[in-house]
C-alpha cells in the first residue's frame, strides 16, 4: 500500500514539474541566464579599448564607489522613487475609492482614471513635451497668465525633476487603481453594514476595517511602483535625455548610455547588477516590514 501511494504521489509531482518546464526554460532563458552573464561580464573590463573582455575583479565596482555621477544618478532616483511611489499609491487609493462608491457614470469614472495608463510612454511623453515648452505650452501659458511669468520646466535643474514626478503619477495612477478596485471589490460588505449598524464613522471604517484588509495589495502595489520608478525611463529619451546637467538622469538611462553610447559593457553590466541588488534590497524591506501588518483572510 505504502509502495502505490509512494507510486502515486511521484507521477502526480513529476506531472506538475512537466507542466512547469516550459515556464522553467523560459525563466532561465530570459531571466536566470542573462542576470549570471551580466554578473559575470561585471567583473570584466569590456569597452572600445579592450576588443577581448578582460578580468579585473573588482575595479569596476571600485571606480563606482568614487564615480559623482553615479551618486547623483543614485541620488536622482531616490528622489524621484520617494515623490512618485507615495503620491501615486495614495492617490490610486482614492481614485479607487472614489470610483467604487459611485453611483452613476461608474464605467466613465474608471475608464477616465485608467486611461492614461493605456497611452504608451513615447506618446506621454510627448504630450507632457508639449505642456511644459516654455513660451508656448500650456503650463507656461497658465504661468503667464496668473503673473508668474515664463518658467522652463525641462530646462531648470531645480524644476525638472518635479515635472518627471507629476508626469509619472498622473501615468501611474490608473495603473495602480486597478489593483486598489480589485482589493475592495473582495471585502465583504457584511463588514460594512456591521459598521454601520453600530454608527462607526466613515473615517473610523476606513481606517479599521478598509485599509487593513488591503494591506496585500498595498504590499504588491508598493513594490510594482518601486520597480516602476527604476524601470520607466522611456521618457527622458524624448523630454531631456537626462539633463540638464544630469539632473533629471536616472539609472536605468545611465546604464543606457554607458552601454550604448560609451560603449562600456562591463561598466554597464556592473551598473545593472547595483540595480537588481538596490531593488531586491528595497522589495524584501518592504515585503518583511509590512508582513505583519497584513491581514490574508
Amino acid at each position: 500500500m505504502g509502495g502505490k501511494n509512494f507510486n502515486l504521489q511521484w507521477k502526480t509531482d513529476a506531472f506538475a514539474w512537466l507542466l512547469l518546464l516550459p515556464s522553467l526554460v523560459f525563466l532561465f532563458l530570459f531571466t536566470f541566464y542573462p542576470i549570471a552573464k551580466t554578473i559575470r561580464l561585471s567583473f570584466y573590463q569590456a569597452d572600445l579599448a579592450s576588443p577581448v573582455p578582460i578580468f579585473i575583479g573588482l575595479d569596476n565596482y571600485a571606480h563606482l564607489m568614487k564615480d559623482e555621477l553615479f551618486w547623483q544618478v543614485m541620488s536622482n532616483n531616490l528622489w524621484f522613487a520617494l515623490g512618485t511611489v507615495p503620491t501615486s499609491m495614495a492617490l490610486a487609493l482614492l481614485m479607487a475609492v472614489f470610483a467604487n462608491k459611485a453611483i452613476r457614470g461608474k464605467g466613465f469614472v474608471r475608464t477616465a482614471f485608467f486611461y492614461p495608463t493605456m497611452i504608451p510612454m513615447i506618446a506621454i511623453a510627448n504630450v507632457w513635451l508639449f505642456i511644459y515648452t516654455p513660451q508656448y505650452g500650456l503650463l507656461s501659458r497658465l504661468t503667464q497668465w496668473i503673473g508668474q511669468g515664463d518658467i522652463n520646466w525641462l530646462g531648470t535643474p531645480e524644476l525638472v525633476m518635479y515635472a518627471m514626478i507629476v508626469m509619472m503619477i498622473w501615468k501611474e495612477a490608473g495603473y495602480f487603481m486597478i489593483f486598489y478596485l480589485a482589493g475592495l471589490q473582495n471585502i465583504s460588505r457584511d463588514l460594512y453594514e456591521s459598521a454601520q449598524v453600530d454608527g462607526v464613522g466613515r473615517w473610523t471604517v476606513f481606517r479599521k476595517i478598509t485599509f487593513p484588509l488591503l494591506m496585500p495589495t498595498t504590499l504588491f502595489v508598493a513594490i510594482v511602483a518601486l520597480t516602476n520608478a527604476f524601470k520607466l525611463v522611456d521618457h527622458l529619451l524624448i523630454m531631456t535625455k537626462g539633463g540638464p546637467n544630469n539632473a533629471s538622469n536616472l539609472l536605468l538611462y545611465y546604464i543606457y548610455e554607458t552601454a550604448f553610447s560609451f560603449w562600456d559593457q562591463g561598466m554597464a553590466s556592473t551598473l545593472t547588477v547595483v540595480m537588481i541588488a538596490v531593488l531586491l534590497l528595497v522589495a524584501a524591506l518592504q515585503f518583511f516590514g509590512l508582513d505583519k501588518k497584513i491581514h490574508y483572510h
